[in-house]
């Protein structure tokens, strides 16, 4: 079963938690539209490389220029059966944008599928969508997690966890967790709270 999928980024999104879902949802036969606020299809955003190096945060590093394939401005979120949406630092100035905070409200509202890893989890937290729920995220946000209402997961940087239609996760590490379990939401065959 094929989902269409809405992914908002902007510059400075991780590149790891940017480049690999996109591609990975594409190679399980997705339709993925990448897009950021202010800019057209075909336009980039720069991602930044955030690494775990034995200091005491992420060291960052220049990523790559990762290509929009869609238009923000265009999109109609009523048309897409699910949401991802990557860390980094641009959830730090997107979550300032109406417009992703109420793309972001329609899909939880509507209990559709919703992926977000990292620093991701500030856009839900200003949307106001997880009261109550158990949420994941790069462990720096955990006071936000928790201001919004929500149980912090605690977990390893290599799990995932689903709660309903959410699907969270600390950081590019938990790739695999957080990928599976949210391509099991899009297809129907995840549900409840899970963690890997």
């Amino acid at each position: 079963m094929s989902a269409k999928i809405l992914m908002i980024t902007g510059d400075f999104t991780e590149d790891y938690e940017t480049m690999v879902p996109f591609q990975t949802l594409l190679a399980m036969g997705h339709d993925v539209d990448a897009v950021c606020p202010g800019k057209k299809a075909g336009e980039t955003v720069a991602t930044c490389i955030h690494d775990f190096e034995g200091d005491q945060t992420y060291t960052e590093k220049r990523g790559h220029n990762f290509t929009l394939n869609a238009t923000f401005a265009d999109i109609d979120v009523a048309d897409y059966d699910a949401l991802l949406i990557p860390g980094g630092r641009a959830p730090e100035y997107l979550r300032l944008e109406g417009d992703v905070i109420a793309a972001v409200k329609h899909f939880m509202e509507a209990g559709k599928p919703v992926a977000a890893i990292c620093h991701g989890a500030q856009i839900l937290t200003a949307a106001q969508v997880i009261e109550g729920r158990t949420v994941s995220a790069y462990p720096a946000c955990r006071p936000e997690v928790e201001l919004a209402g929500a149980t912090y997961a605690d977990i390893a940087i290599d799990g995932a966890v689903t709660d309903g239609n959410l699907v969270t996760a600390p950081a590019w590490p938990a790739h695999p967790a957080w990928l599976s379990q949210f391509n099991a939401v899009l297809t129907g065959e995840g549900a409840g709270a899970i963690a890997a």
